[in-house]
């Protein structure tokens, strides 16, 4: 056996797992599978905000419309439970629900009518759609668009992506299409809920026009904007490039 001192070869850098996905396009549409959930998870988020209408539109019972919403979150929370199944659709339709609830709190403690209450409730969708307009497109403004960071999740580098021209265009095209239907919905429901609280129109009217907007026009427009998605993913084939690590010296 050699005296001399044997040196072991450094270990191989692991290479990243190759993408599940080959191309740009088809990374995007398994992106937009998983956001929206299918039709269940759509309904999910739907329904407790139509019932919580349904309800107070007749009865004017902030608390009822409140219980009902919440208790139909609550129920599809436990199927989901039992099915084991992705808990991510129905707690955001939870939190919706939770967050409404603190701004009717805060309108009845303030002194507001069950309207106002009522109105209230609708406002942090509202704000929350301004703030996802605002980041979308000024993601697109600085030439950062946030459908890319989609991309940087599935190659291994965040940001790697920006190299390529063609590939910030077609993120920067998707991340517009992603946030116009929130841009509309800001654009018409804002208006009408400032005119509520400020008595220029009927509380009642203002609720029932917010919720007309949001679920009646909110939804076609955003099957608009995700089939105008589709409609331009099919038309590219960007391959996606998997980032190698750099190897010492």
């Amino acid at each position: 056996m050699s005296d001399e001192t044997r040196t072991d070869p450094a270990p191989a850098t692991p290479e990243p797992p190759p993408p599940t996905v080959a191309t740009v396009e088809a990374m995007v549409r398994q992106q937009m599978s998983t956001a929206l959930g299918g039709k269940r998870g759509m309904l999910e988020a739907a329904i407790p905000g139509l019932l919580f209408t349904a309800i107070w539109l007749p009865t004017k019972d902030v608390r009822l419309a409140l219980i009902v919403s919440l208790a139909a979150a609550g129920a599809a929370l436990a199927l989901r439970l039992l099915q084991r199944s992705s808990l991510q659709y129905v707690l955001n339709a939870v939190f919706s629900i939770g967050i409404g609830y603190v701004f009717v709190r805060l309108a009845a403690n303030s002194g507001g009518s069950e309207d106002e209450q009522a109105l209230a409730f609708f406002l942090p969708g509202i704000l929350y759609s301004l703030a996802y307009t605002i980041v979308l497109f000024g993601s697109v403004v600085v030439r950062w668009p946030a459908v890319g960071f989609m991309l940087g999740s599935v190659t291994g580098d965040p940001t790697a992506w920006r190299a390529d021209p063609q590939v910030v265009k077609l993120c920067g095209r998707l991340t517009l299409l992603l946030g116009g239907p929130g841009a509309v919905g800001v654009a018409l429901q804002g208006p009408v809920w400032v005119l509520g609280w400020q008595d220029a129109i009927g509380t009642g009217t203002a609720v029932a026009i917010i919720a007309g907007l949001r679920y009646g026009l909110g939804w076609p427009l955003r099957i608009a904007s995700w089939s105008a998605m589709v409609w331009l993913l099919a038309r590219n084939a960007t391959p996606i490039e998997t980032v190698q690590p750099t190897k010492p010296d």
